[in-house]
């Protein structure tokens, strides 16, 4: 066997998966680059657009076990990639419905009746 690299050179540097930026190489790039490389979307953007902008961190997540029915599973899942984040954007809703109430909601039985 020869002890030839047989790995494939890459002519471009490899790009960042959908979503993240390469900070560094953007932080080098003069305001012009970033104007010609930006999305056609962004061209017509007044120059003040950004200018009320506040960085979001996103909040932390935490790995759980969780059981569902495999019917609500599937239908997540079966909606696209990322069924994940999608379910928990459902639980965010729901608990921010339920802050606005005030008062918890009545949980049931599966037989009707009221659990407390």
């Amino acid at each position: 066997m020869s002890e030839r690299s047989t790995k494939k050179r890459q002519s471009e540097p490899k790009r960042p998966s959908r979503g993240r930026a390469d900070l560094p190489r953007l932080r080098r790039m003069t305001e012009a680059e970033v104007r010609r490389t930006a999305p056609r979307e962004l061209e017509d953007l007044p120059e003040d657009f950004w200018d009320d902008g506040e960085l979001v961190t996103p909040a932390s997540k935490q790995a759980i076990s969780l059981r569902v029915d495999k019917d609500v599973l599937d239908w997540f899942k079966r909606i696209g990639p990322k069924y994940q984040t999608r379910m928990n954007a459902v639980l965010r809703s729901y608990m921010a419905r339920m802050r606005k109430r005030e008062t918890p909601p009545i949980r049931k039985r599966r037989d009707g009746t009221s659990a407390g």
